[in-house]
């Protein structure tokens, strides 16, 4: 069985689900999947996650006060809602309409750093809350040059990003770990 790139669906936010859905009605279930380029080859979601969380680890790395703040600060962190805490470090656990991975990142590359959170409260960690600094449109992506630069897709719909740019753009640093993570993804079909 072979795979064959026919799409750069981008980002899907509240639209996720819908989404799957069109891709379900329009491919089959299970003959569709969402891959991240990485250079000339595809990869699984499982190294993009991966690459992903390595990013939060070198920012971690080098940011030695940001990490001292948040592990002294945060008793843990959340993206989407307070339940995400629940996830822990498993990519696979999303229980809200939109994934949350931030925070497992997070976490992960904070034990990676050999630290842990001893704050007294859950930090939110979304634009304009107290974790705000940790957003995935703020920490520098560790390979830049490994960010997809052509057209993608935005909700599942063409979108002129000069005129109307994706949030992770408006509201982030150019060459983030949110544009890796969304201008990556590619739409694939089984070739039978």
């Amino acid at each position: 069985m072979e795979w064959t790139v026919i799409d750069r669906p981008g980002y899907f936010g509240t639209k996720r689900n819908e989404i799957h859905q069109r891709y379900d009605t329009q491919f089959g279930k299970n003959n569709w999947r969402i891959s991240w380029q990485w250079g000339e080859q595809i990869i699984q979601k499982p190294e993009a996650l991966q690459i992903y969380e390595d990013g939060y680890y070198e920012f971690f790395k080098s940011n030695k006060k940001i990490l001292e703040w948040i592990t002294q600060t945060a008793s843990d962190v959340y993206d989407t809602a307070e339940s995400n805490i629940a996830s822990k470090f498993n990519y696979n656990v999303q229980e809200t309409s939109n994934n949350h991975i931030h925070d497992i990142a997070i976490r992960r590359a904070v034990l990676r750093n050999g630290k842990w959170f001893k704050g007294h409260h859950l930090v939110h960690v979304r634009p304009e809350k107290e974790g705000e600094t940790l957003g995935p449109h703020l920490i520098p992506f560790h390979l830049p040059g490994m960010i997809y630069r052509g057209k993608i897709k935005y909700k599942g719909e063409n979108r002129d990003f000069v005129i109307n740019p994706p949030w992770w753009l408006m509201m982030g640093i150019e060459n983030s770990v949110e544009q890796f993570y969304q201008q990556n993804k590619v739409l694939e079909i089984k070739i039978i």
